[in-house]
């Protein structure tokens, strides 16, 4: 094959779409489910029952019970199709809080005002725009690290990505400093109630055993993503990565208003409109922080105790829980709400039945059905789990990991556990369902190695970390992506590099750990 050939024939190939890759790996698994035996641990009793280490035993495909019914748990054309069904059922409220973020937007862009917003904060940068990416990749990391911020990024996209394109970069950047600063966060989950806080606690150890190897490694990845992020921007801004993402005219408005005269004015109603969308965010934040739960602060339970027990007032506001205690339910409701305050600002007296692209409605419903691709993104991605649970295949996964860790050298176990916790964790992308599946069965091993257990959750959220920042099965990472107009291939291209890097950095930290306790 000549070298023109061999260029050409490059040049053909395209990744597949989201959706492809999505219901390829769907069926690869449902494959595996005819493959791979099924199995079970025993669990403890209780309210949530958790695997016993060294209960495992085989299970087998076909059952069928005293009433004579039959269970088949190996996963055919019709379980594949399913799935991504019964996965939209499972996330619909993300799927529903995207729709609505969708909504939300259209009507906030159709104000002008973040365009405005940004042309001004653009002005005044030129020439320090690359400082957005270290301070907005620090706030991301800090999300990750206490409170394992990551599926509620969707909604900063809306935030990140006009003010990115405004400032000559792409959407690939915009992603970038979203997905790997809120990805190094989680990866180095200091307090992370999500993941080392159940992890911790399966596997007998405190929140804070550990918690200075996780501080290292923080800091270090979040160092290598902050250089890595602006070694790229500056790529793009030399026009070298002018293919990576697609261009929104929506989004770039901003971009071409910032420098010239007819450059959008912030009028007092477009002052009105950036008040609501900044303060939608701030309230979306301290909402979702468990602030009772995990780290005892009780202010906005006492305050909301104190609003709702006022006359008339608290049964007028309704049951609206504490901040701390929202998700994504709550989440949709604050965007709506947000939504119909900007519709009144801005579309008083337009709201007429004949003219959907000016009315409030219209333009909500517009919105909505931009990012309806990202909703069912996310629900597809759900439907990876749904066929390895219906499959019962995931502990015999599990107890492969668990014999290859076993009786090996204690300097190597962390760095070979964080090595079985990448496909682990590519299988069961949820950090909760992962730690409670795995932990029991794992953290024992630890003291055949007389190591620190906490070196056994250190490699579960490092490699956990690793692989929610670039697996297909995250649906942050898919919706993410789509949000930003970056195609998944385009993304895996470029930071393939970073993941090596902060995989790197997890092992060597692990491994020097290993050895200070061993010598300890």
């Amino acid at each position: 094959m000549t070298e023109k050939n061999k260029r050409t024939k490059k040049r053909l190939f395209k990744m597949p779409s989201a959706f492809a890759i999505l219901f390829g790996i769907i069926a690869f698994m449902a494959a595996l489910t005819w493959i791979i035996p099924s199995g079970q641990y025993a669990l403890t009793d209780g309210d949530d029952p958790t695997p016993i280490a060294g209960t495992y035993e085989r299970v087998e495909k076909v059952t069928t019970d005293e009433d004579g019914v039959t269970t088949d748990t190996r996963q055919g054309a019709w379980e594949v199709f399913q799935a991504p069904i019964k996965g939209t059922i499972d996330a619909i409220d993300v799927a529903l809080f995207v729709l609505i973020l969708g909504g939300f937007l259209g009507v906030t862009m159709k104000t002008g005002a973040l365009d405005a917003l940004f042309g001004k904060i653009i002005r005044k940068l030129k020439g320090r725009e690359r400082w957005m990416i270290p301070i907005l990749m620090t706030f991301f990391a800090i999300g990750g690290t206490t409170y394992g911020m990551q599926e509620e990024t969707v909604a900063f996209y809306a935030l990140v990505v006009p003010i990115v394109l405004a400032a000559g970069y792409n959407g690939l950047t915009a992603a970038m400093i979203i997905i790997l600063g809120a990805g190094v966060g989680v990866l180095g989950s200091t307090i992370n109630p999500f993941s080392t806080g159940i992890a911790s606690g399966f596997a007998g150890v405190s929140l804070g055993d550990g918690i200075v190897e996780r501080l290292v490694i923080l800091v270090l990845s979040l160092i290598a993503a902050i250089w890595f992020t602006m070694a790229y921007a500056a790529k793009v801004k030399a026009g070298q990565r002018d293919g990576d993402s697609k261009r929104d005219h929506k989004h770039a408005t901003a971009v071409t208003g910032a420098g010239s005269a007819q450059a959008l004015e912030l009028t007092p109603a477009r002052k009105a409109t950036v008040w609501v969308f900044a303060l939608t965010f701030l309230v979306m934040i301290l909402a979702v922080i468990p602030w009772a739960y995990k780290f005892d602060i009780t202010f906005f339970e006492d305050f909301n105790a104190w609003l709702l027990g006022l006359p008339v007032i608290g049964a007028f506001i309704g049951n609206i829980p504490p901040l701390g205690d929202w998700w994504f339910n709550e989440l949709s409701a604050l965007f709506l709400i947000s939504s119909v305050i900007i519709g009144l600002i801005y579309f008083s007296g337009k709201n007429r039945s004949d003219d959907e692209d000016e009315n409030y409605f219209g333009t909500f419903i517009s919105g909505a059905k931009d990012l309806l691709a990202v909703a069912l993104i996310i629900g597809v991605a759900r439907g990876v789990s749904v066929v390895m649970s219906d499959g019962q295949i995931m502990a015999t996964i599990i107890n492969a990991g668990e014999q290859l860790l076993q009786a090996v050298p204690s300097v190597i176990l962390p760095g070979l556990a964080f090595i079985v916790y990448l496909p682990l964790s590519f299988l069961l992308p949820s950090t909760s369902g992962l730690a409670t599946a795995t932990m029991p069965i794992l953290a024992p091993l630890a003291d055949f190695a007389s190591i620190d257990r906490s070196l056994m959750v250190t490699a579960f959220q490092t490699a956990a970390g690793v692989i929610n920042m670039i697996a297909p099965t995250v649906a942050s990472v898919m919706g993410g992506l789509a949000l930003a107009k970056v195609s998944y291939g385009i993304y895996l291209k470029r930071t393939w590099k970073f993941m090596v890097i902060v995989s790197v950095i997890s092992i060597v930290v692990l491994t020097v750990s290993a050895l200070l306790s061993g010598a300890a």
